[in-house]
């Protein structure tokens, strides 16, 4: 079942919003970062399938991988050919942060 375009499954990765009220076109990027973040295999197929590689490739580019670990930042290097440098560079942003350094 879908609620507003936004698959079922997807509800328990936003407790914390009204999910009955989110939509793919008003809340896109808190869709695709809490996806990416927090989403689970199956949620991450969606948002994939969803987008497609272009699309997510620039989406993860455009935000230099802001949010993402150093574990999703590599998955998506390989998977979308992001660059290697800049990802490179993400990771060491990632692991020096006070959340990389828990």
């Amino acid at each position: 079942m879908e609620t507003l375009g936004l698959p079922q499954r997807l509800k328990s990765f936003f407790w914390d919003y009204p999910f009955a009220e989110l939509t793919w076109k008003n809340d896109r990027e808190l869709i695709v970062r809490r996806v990416l973040t927090e989403g689970s295999w199956d949620a991450i197929v969606w948002l994939w399938k969803k987008m497609g590689n272009d699309a997510l490739r620039q989406w993860i580019l455009d935000k230099n991988g802001k949010g993402l670990s150093p574990r999703q930042l590599r998955f998506w290097e390989l998977m979308l050919d992001l660059p290697h440098r800049k990802t490179n560079q993400w990771v060491r942003q990632a692991q020096e942060s006070p959340w990389g350094k828990r």
